[in-house]
């Protein structure tokens, strides 16, 4: 634990301007990053008697180890900048939202030639119109099946599409009026497109005007004594307002607004989001955070208005957002979501009339989200916690392994040979930590030599982040840390620190610096701290990214018994480390093994370490065959084109397509092959070449109908 007092910036040395902070700790890892509007005045407060501050807030400044800044010119820029670096370095002590739930959009595929009307989860696609997000698919699938009578826009697929344009007849909607067909040229694709945008248009709100011209329509008709299709007119028009009808008239005014909601407690906060459109509600959403850092509901709100509108742009952004609180530089945070949206954005709390009353609803929704969250989270924090503790007195570890590494080798009668790296942490799975790796020192089977290679290199990288970022110093450290790596594994650089160096900290976009102790000699040792153009240089430690291996586990966990177990220890002596324990989880009778013991651990059954390490050895299991048969799969797909220089997979296809296989093509003339259009005469002869020199393969065999199965595809099979 350190003491804020060792790190504290100089006095004068931190300017009075508008900027970004970032506290690291000892390893360089970026834990918070705030803004200022002064940050001199905003820096201090973190730096008086640790007794007076917020219990969360003397946790952070007690983690960290230095703080660095960053001047801008404008409160607006510091808002824009600090949401980028939270997403960027995703710091521990900032407050993270994380939806409660996938939700379901409806989404029009804009960036296609036939624009196609689907539901979509997960991260936004460039050139995708949105509407939602809705609380079921289902809900989205009823709203789309009345709409497409009016709209008959594409809901199939890309496969679907193109085998109905082969074929040359429409699918089922196509026969019954619910899709224009474009896939055997009903419309144009101008029509079909223009049909999409009337769809959108009418998603978003504009469904009156749409309506009341279907109206005028029906009634000429009418007129003109069309009277087929005036009643298709009237069933269009009654189809809509059907639709219309799922969502209730919430705001008589037609206004577009997002409403957002916080109910919280001491340790955490639900947030609850409406997004009314043409006063009507057109989607929810909620998230939830852990309070990790001291901030109150206007801070939860601005972190909230962060997330929402981060990645959006014009109309996804909404004229009103009404809130419960204002952030603490409103005005800022209003020109941030104008310049976003592209026009006036109006941020305010509703005191009275319909605003008011759905504002309450919204809150009612939070609370209850909170209230369900807590109550499944209860379960959830407690079984992990009697997990890791379980674990902890099973092997007798000092403390609770909150950071768990798993090791597993995979291969197919010792061909492709792979290794995966599976990470949890507090006893959940830390997907971004995960890692794959190839086993380069020899060739064939032997499982216990691979988990040494493989837990070696793992560590050799850690032990070289270390040294880099002058963790690891003088004559303590252990040779094989510095010296020559294993194989794809970089060797350690030389030690280099950061602290107390930067621009001119009055200067816009200056960056200060108020490192640990001992920082001088680092500066000597790798002045200006430069970041060379590999990224290893000696202030690459300074970006505070999460890296690769930096961060060592309390426990690693391999898939094997005694043989493995001894391999994983052996590798971390011989790099001299001592403080990481090891175990070993054997498939047969699910034995836990420790190293030089004779004898497994048996956990019961029905144990929640037990059930932990289960989940951990089969997720390292399951991710390292995943890695294997992508590998196999590419090798058995190699082609003796590959080895042509210059030659692409355009190119590639086309000579395929043009001979009908490798075999044949292996026979041509280079007059033959130039005759293929894209080929020249200097490429034709380096393809005879590459087929004179690779040697046919064995051909391949149907085993159930004993027939020679000729290449065709220009693979090796």
């Amino acid at each position: 634990m350190a003491d804020p007092s060792s790190y504290r910036p100089r006095p004068g040395e931190i300017p009075d301007s508008p900027g970004v902070y970032k506290f690291r700790d000892d390893h360089r890892r970026v834990i918070y990053v705030g803004k200022a509007k002064s940050l001199r005045q905003r820096l201090a407060s973190y730096f008086q008697d640790v007794a007076n501050l917020h219990p969360r807030t003397a946790t952070m400044v007690t983690t960290a180890a230095s703080v660095e800044w960053t001047v801008v010119s404008t409160e607006v820029e510091a808002l824009q900048l600090e949401y980028s670096w939270i997403k960027e370095f995703d710091p521990r002590f900032n407050v993270k939202y994380r939806d409660d739930k996938s939700y379901p959009y409806l989404a029009v595929t804009l960036n296609e030639e036939f624009p196609r009307v689907q539901v979509m989860r997960g991260a936004k696609k460039k050139g995708v119109r949105y509407f939602g997000p809705y609380g079921h698919a289902w809900a989205i699938r009823e709203t789309v099946d009345l709409m497409l009578r009016v709209f008959p826009v594409r809901t199939c697929s890309a496969g679907v599409l193109r085998n109905h344009q082969q074929k040359g007849r429409p699918c089922l909607l196509g026969y019954i009026g619910k899709c224009s067909a474009p896939c055997v040229g009903r419309v144009t694709p101008e029509e079909h497109r223009e049909l999409a945008e009337e769809f959108c248009d009418f998603m978003a709100g504009r469904a009156g005007p749409y309506i009341r011209r279907l109206e005028k329509r029906m009634t000429e008709a009418a007129e003109e004594m069309e009277y087929e299709r005036a009643a298709r007119l009237r069933d269009d028009i009654e189809a809509l307002r059907r639709a219309l009808e799922k969502s209730a008239v919430v705001l008589a005014d037609a206004t577009d607004a997002d409403l957002i909601a916080v109910a919280e407690d001491e340790l955490e906060a639900a947030v609850q989001i409406f997004h009314v459109r043409g006063g009507r509600v057109r989607g929810q959403r909620g998230w939830v955070t852990d309070k990790v850092e001291a901030v109150d509901t206007a801070g939860l709100v601005e972190h909230a208005l962060q997330q929402l509108y981060g990645e959006e742009r014009g109309e996804a952004v909404p004229k009103e957002v009404l809130v419960p609180a204002l952030p603490e530089e409103a005005a800022a945070v209003s020109q941030w979501l104008g310049e976003r949206r592209g026009s006036l954005v109006s941020l305010r709390i509703p005191r009275r009339g319909d605003k008011k009353d759905l504002m309450e609803t919204v809150q009612r929704n939070a609370q209850q989200a909170l209230v369900l969250h807590k109550t499944k989270r209860a379960s959830d924090l407690t079984t992990r916690s009697r997990a890791l503790e379980e674990i902890a007195e099973a092997l007798g570890l000092d403390s609770a392994p909150l950071r768990i590494e798993c090791f597993d080798i995979s291969h197919l009668q010792g061909e492709d040979v792979v290794a995966s790296m599976v990470v949890f942490e507090d006893g959940l799975p830390r997907k971004s930590e995960y890692r794959r790796f190839q086993i380069k020192t020899f060739a064939g089977q032997d499982d216990v030599r691979s988990m040494h290679e493989v837990v070696s290199r793992r560590f050799r990288r850690y032990l070289a982040e270390k040294d880099r970022t002058g963790e690891w110093i003088g004559a303590d450290a252990p040779e094989a840390a510095v010296g020559a790596p294993g194989p794809g594994t970089p060797a350690a650089v030389g030690v280099g620190g950061v602290g107390g160096v930067g621009g001119a900290s009055g200067a816009p976009g200056a960056v200060g610096h108020a490192g640990t102790a001992g920082s001088a000699a680092a500066v000597d040792r790798a002045p200006g701290g430069d970041l060379g153009s590999d990224g290893e240089g000696p202030a690459a430690q300074d970006d505070g990214r999460p890296k690769r291996f930096a961060y060592p586990p309390q426990l690693v966990v391999v898939d094997g018994g005694q043989p493995q177990v001894a391999a994983a220890r052996r590798a971390l002596d011989e790099l001299g480390i001592d403080d990481v324990a090891v175990c070993g989880l054997a498939k047969r009778l699910e034995e836990v093994w420790l190293p030089g013991e004779s004898d497994p651990v048996i956990l019961p059954r029905s144990s929640e370490g037990l059930y932990l390490l289960q989940r951990v050895r089969d997720t390292a299991h399951d991710f390292a065959i995943r890695y294997q048969r992508s590998k196999r799969t590419k090798r058995i797909r190699t082609s003796p084109l590959d080895a042509v220089h210059g030659l692409g997979e355009t190119r590639k296809q086309a000579l395929i397509k043009h001979f009908g296989s490798v075999k044949r093509l292996r026979q041509a003339t280079i007059e033959q092959i130039c005759d293929v259009p894209g080929m020249g005469r200097k490429t034709a002869e380096a393809v005879v070449a590459a087929l004179a020199q690779a040697a046919p393969a064995a051909p391949a065999v149907n085993t159930a109908t004993g027939e020679i199965i000729e290449e065709n595809d220009g693979g090796s099979t």
